[in-house]
């Protein structure tokens, strides 16, 4: 597609209060692919004025029209998955069949279940002498993150607009592409002007002051902790709600009795998935001592098919970021068994699929969130052993238990103190909460709970 260079306010491309704009580059080959405007805080304080004075209609507007609104937007962004699919492809650098199936597929599909929950939802319910009203919270800052940027638009757009809310959207700067054409689909979908605005930028300009904005009443941010931590002290020295879904380093519990040349596959193909680029990844493989050395080497040659199927990393710094990471493990004294720091290609931001063995539990690398392809492997004496080393960092986002019997990897991811925990490969479920415990953030996204983050209550007595 080509870019816009404008900002999408009040249902029309306007021009950024500045000049400034921000360069789009390909990281797959390094080429400038388009440019964007450079959103200044009052272009937030623009969008944000939009969006508070389409609120008292949208809000007003019955669930099932909002619902056939959403519905029209799932529909447009399915006629136009390929452009999306190409377009992501582009700007992050997935492999085309990767953003065909999950970067277009998986929001297409987010889309339709808030369409239907628009629908089915109760919006009041009674309580004794009580009714209970579920009303939309109002006008929402929306800051997402470039691993997943379609994706990360729609959960929190989607369950905004269905419960009548009204939004400002601030994408990562590496990914706007994918946001100008969100926004086109948006306003081809027939959503009423001002309910939806986006405003591109960087986030120390745009994003703090979408944050700190008095007229937004709700933040809801996707990315670092370290970025998390700032968005909610200044949103809550304005006693302003956030949902804020932050870093992992999810661990992957491989008990005994599993299918270990399975669970091995699968794990190694999960941290591989988007160049590694995942919160929810499951980067720690935590193994029994009985069958380590096996678990190491199925581990290593799975990686090694993956050197020509992912892509780059996002951007220089991140390829840097994760280089460093993986240096750091080697003079912790890890074991490099696949990869290593050493660039793979000549162009592009690419990161060798990369595995660690002999990586113990106060390792950085077992305990910092790297984002890129790299793969720790620990050792473990028995159940307790391995709980206290899965629940033994800052986070708490995702994890896996494997077990050949589904019960004992049931009764384990019990004790497991994370948010989403995949039993035996169980696949993805776009209705189930997703966000974390401890410093993987507050709040959750996706189905029933992620609709209830844009709503607030009131009680009416009789």
């Amino acid at each position: 597609m080509k870019a816009h260079d404008g900002l999408y306010i009040d249902g029309a491309w306007r021009p950024a209060g500045g000049g400034d704009v921000i360069e789009v580059v390909n990281p797959a080959d390094e080429q400038v692919i388009g440019h964007v405007p450079a959103g200044t805080a009052l272009d937030v304080d623009t969008a944000v004025r939009a969006a508070r004075a389409a609120l008292p209609a949208w809000a007003a507007t019955p669930p099932a029209e909002r619902a056939a609104r959403l519905t029209a937007l799932r529909d447009v962004l399915l006629a136009r998955k390929d452009e999306i699919a190409e377009t992501v492809t582009a700007e992050l650098g997935s492999p085309l069949q990767f953003s065909q199936a999950v970067h277009a597929g998986v929001p297409i599909a987010v889309a339709g279940s808030y369409a239907e929950l628009a629908a089915a939802h109760s919006f009041e319910e009674r309580a004794g002498n009580s009714t209970v009203l579920h009303e939309p919270i109002g006008v929402v800052g929306a800051i997402t993150p470039w691993n997943y940027p379609l994706h990360q638009i729609v959960a929190k757009a989607a369950p905004a607009l269905a419960a009548g809310c009204t939004l400002v959207l601030k994408p990562a700067e590496d990914t706007p592409l994918t946001a100008q054409l969100f926004a086109e689909a948006v306003h081809e979908a027939g959503v009423p002007a001002g309910v939806f605005n986006l405003v591109t930028g960087l986030g120390p300009v745009a994003g703090q002051a979408l944050a700190e904005h008095p007229g937004v009443d709700m933040v809801s941010f996707t990315g670092s902790t370290a970025v998390g931590r700032r968005i909610g002290a200044v949103a809550g020295a304005a006693v302003k709600k956030v949902a804020l879904e932050l870093g992992g380093k999810s661990a992957n519990v491989i008990l005994p009795s599993a299918d270990l040349a399975k669970a091995v596959n699968v794990g190694v193909a999960n941290v591989m998935s988007n160049s590694g680029q995942t919160c929810s990844a499951w980067t720690r493989m935590l193994v029994h001592a009985s069958r380590y050395d096996e678990a190491v080497e199925l581990a290593a040659t799975a990686a090694a098919k993956y050197a020509d199927r992912i892509g780059p990393v996002v951007n220089a710094k991140q390829r840097e970021r994760v280089r460093g990471y993986i240096e750091k493990g080697v003079a912790e004294g890890a074991r490099l068994v696949a990869g290593g720091p050493e660039a793979p290609r000549d162009k592009g931001y690419f990161v060798a699929p990369t595995v660690f063995a002999d990586v113990t539990p106060e390792m950085t690398i077992a305990q910092e969130e790297i984002f890129g392809p790299v793969l720790s492997v620990l050792r473990y004496e028995d159940e307790e052993d391995a709980l206290r080393i899965a629940n033994g960092t800052v986070y708490g986002l995702a994890g896996a238990v494997w077990a050949g019997d589904e019960a004992e990897a049931v009764a384990f991811a019990r004790r497991m103190d994370t948010g989403q925990v995949d039993i035996n490969g169980g696949r993805f479920n776009p209705l189930a909460p997703f966000g974390g415990y401890k410093q993987s953030g507050v709040g959750r996204e996706l189905g029933t709970h992620g609709l209830a983050e844009y709503l607030q209550t009131k009680s009416l007595q009789f």
